[in-house]
């Protein structure tokens, strides 16, 4: 029985109609082997490609140029866009959360002026909220916001924002009252990335490629009509930016690894003890047990859908498929390297990662996964508190709200 409404089946039939016809420019294939300068010129195309054709920003208004649909048409487009591989996980941090919160708080010209150009791939945005020593408590954030007239003046450090070298904006919190209660003195505001002062150094990950970046600001001056919300908000609408990317397809119960079906291709062509490595306890047990967690992550995903369906937000379970998502995937990968042997870690450094299709690149970059849009140990501390209902850890720092 189909999760979705014969309206929405339609739907998909329509998105898969598009898609196919552009695989074999910009689906997975066609991506195999290029560099990551490359990929994402590919996937800027691609991105123009769906907006022409009305598939750019599903839950947009049609006026900056989305189709204005709903979450569970948005679900429906990216499943199919993932399973065929196609570059969008470059546009997924812009369209995800700094475009929703200048739609939410942006004047009318600023959303004239920036939101269609990011549906169209001209625009890549960033967020820029992680410092080297601030991480998970996002409240205490150093980088200085200083009022200087119309005009506010940006010094600071951010670190881990994901393809900062490629963009054109972001989205930062920044500390403009460093006298009042480390909650409340934050401010929320849009930057471009391409100003005076603003310097982007990339960090060479283990398997070479250069996803994440150092972001540094030297005097670098905003103008006021670029803050979004309130002076002294900038924590609420940080969590609230946090929030807006709702559970979607895009949570993969591989852990955005290579499918299970890749282990036991390679262990029915591997032998151990001169006997297929499908018939070895510990290899039948990875299997076995993977297979298990990714079914109950797909149920998962299906209360999630359903909860869409029926007009209400999903839960906290997202924690959930992502922690223990991310955790398989790198048993899986291990499996697989084993079997494969020195000859698995083969790859090509000059090429862009592969994780879906490559457990050797699966193995090197699943530990971003773990540390990305919210660490294991908050994530398990979601799970405890939210879903278990276990009390809160003491917070001497954490102000209570008025």
């Amino acid at each position: 029985m189909s999760t979705f409404s014969p309206e929405l089946e339609a739907f998909r039939a329509r998105a898969i109609a598009f898609m196919e016809p552009h695989l074999a420019e910009f689906g997975q294939a066609a991506r195999n082997g290029l560099s990551l300068d490359e990929d994402i010129a590919l996937a800027r195309r691609w991105q123009a490609t769906k907006q022409a054709a009305g598939f750019a920003g599903i839950t947009f208004p049609t006026e900056y140029g989305g189709a204005g649909l709903g979450q569970l048409e948005q679900v429906i487009f990216v499943e199919e866009e993932s399973a065929r591989g196609f570059p969008s996980p470059y546009f997924v941090i812009s369209l995800s959360m700094p475009i929703p919160m200048m739609l939410r708080y942006a004047t009318p010209e600023q959303k004239a002026r920036f939101v269609p150009a990011a549906l169209r791939g001209e625009q890549i945005w960033s967020q820029l909220f992680s410092e080297p020593s601030t991480g998970s408590d996002l409240a205490a954030v150093r980088t200085r916001a200083t009022r200087d007239g119309d005009d506010w003046i940006l010094s600071g450090q951010k670190v881990w924002t994901t393809f900062a070298q490629y963009s054109d904006y972001g989205v930062i919190v920044a500390r403009s009252d460093p006298d009042a209660p480390k909650h409340r003195g934050l401010t929320y505001f849009f930057v471009d990335l391409k100003a005076p002062g603003v310097t982007v150094r990339p960090i060479k990950q283990l398997h070479g490629a250069e996803e994440f970046n150092e972001v540094f600001f030297d005097d670098v001056r905003i103008p006021d009509a670029w803050r979004l919300g309130e002076i002294g908000a900038g924590f609420r609408l940080a969590v609230e930016t946090l929030m807006i990317e709702r559970y979607t397809a895009a949570s993969d119960e591989t852990g955005f690894g290579p499918p299970l079906e890749a282990l036991i291709a390679i262990a029915r062509d591997t032998a151990i003890n001169g006997r297929p490595a499908t018939e070895d306890g510990r290899v039948r047990a990875v299997i076995a047990r993977n297979w298990a967690v990714q079914q109950s992550l797909s149920s998962i995903h299906e209360k999630s859908v359903m909860e869409l369906a029926a007009g209400r937000e999903p839960g906290p379970e997202g924690s959930i498929h992502k922690l223990v998502g991310s955790r398989g995937r790198r048993e899986v990968a291990v499996c697989a390297l084993d079997l494969l042997g020195p000859g698995g870690l083969r790859f090509d450094a000059a090429s862009h990662p592969r994780p879906k299709t490559d457990f050797a690149m699966s193995w090197m970059d699943q530990p971003t996964l773990r540390i990305a849009g919210g660490t294991d140990e908050m994530l398990l501390n979601t799970v405890a508190e939210r879903i278990l209902g276990l009390p809160q850890d003491y917070r001497p720092d954490k102000v209570a709200k008025a």
